[in-house]
């Protein structure tokens, strides 16, 4: 199995070695954009690859896997989305859709902890979002720190300290059982 960064190197020069890469993070990229998107995930996973593919040549190893690239793609693609859809509710005089705006409204829904789901909600809705963003792609989509900087578009060491300030803020405003139950998770 050849490596990301090959793959996406040789690309270039033979687009069939793409093929490979939509087929490995298709499954997580399309997690993310549900967890964010839910109702544009399958058209913003195409927009993802088709961006992906376009600027494939912009792929620098020495900034980071092509995971984290791929992630930051994605991340691209979600913003203009949500962008897109804001502008398009202003002109027409509508409130934007609360879960498209702010998809943390609706966490609760999405953890197995139910009992630790409203207060877990809150404070990581008082988290700041460039924390919880490098929180979230940690936990939910499984990328190193430094695949999350990649994504983000910000140096490992810094996405490392926003990670470890946003797991001791969310540790040290909960209390008892919600606590304990996110030690494991959050540590």
């Amino acid at each position: 199995m050849d490596p990301d960064e090959d793959l996406l190197a040789r690309s270039a020069r033979e687009p069939t070695a793409f093929e490979p890469l939509v087929a490995r993070h298709s499954p997580a990229l399309h997690g993310y954009l549900v967890r964010r998107a839910p109702a544009a995930a399958d058209d913003l996973l195409s927009e993802v690859w088709l961006q992906a593919y376009a600027h494939r040549a912009t792929f620098d190893a020495a900034r980071g896997s092509a995971r984290g690239w791929l992630f930051g793609v994605a991340r691209t693609v979600l913003s203009r989305h949500r962008q897109t859809t804001a502008r398009a509710a202003a002109r027409s005089g509508q409130q934007p859709d609360a879960a498209t705006a702010d998809p943390w409204q609706a966490v609760d829904q999405r953890l197995d902890a139910a009992s630790v789901a409203p207060e877990l909600r809150r404070r990581l809705a008082e988290l700041p979002a460039s924390e919880r963003e490098v929180l979230l792609l940690v936990a939910w989509e499984q990328l190193t720190p430094a695949e999350a900087a990649a994504a983000v578009g910000i140096p490992a060491g810094t996405a490392r300290s926003r990670l470890h300030r946003a797991r001791a803020r969310l540790r040290d405003g909960l209390a008892g059982p919600a606590r304990t139950t996110l030690t494991g998770d959050f540590a």
